[in-house]
């Protein structure tokens, strides 16, 4: 097995998990941070932006995954790889993004909080 085939997996999962976030809230329509807001990745940048940056970490993730070596889905240290690099990523991202949409402490200014 090639380990460098493994990172290249590893990043995939962690490329096409924050392609997610992007292209939903563009195709949504509502701004989200990107890193070419000001700040970058604070400021929030318009729908289009997003949908383009995501489609562009989409495109990003398949040649990783897909191009590199031969990804296989019933190979667990593939498939391992990569849901590791998307799982740690999506919590990287909760945290970051949290602090911006109030995800962090979801309870702050409900009025139905203790």
């Amino acid at each position: 097995m090639n380990w460098a085939h493994l990172v290249a997996y590893f990043f995939g999962g962690v490329i096409l998990a924050n392609s997610i976030p992007h292209i939903v809230s563009g195709q949504m329509g509502r701004p989200f941070q990107s890193p070419f807001a000001k700040p970058p990745g604070e400021g929030l940048s318009s729908s289009r932006v997003n949908v383009i940056w995501g489609s562009f970490n989409l495109a990003v993730a398949y040649a990783l995954l897909g191009l590199v070596g031969s990804f296989d889905l019933h190979n667990f240290a593939h498939l391992g790889a990569a849901a590791l690099g998307g799982f740690l990523m999506s919590l990287m991202l909760a945290g970051h993004f949290g602090q911006f949409h109030g995800g962090n402490a979801p309870t702050a200014g409900d009025p139905r909080a203790p």
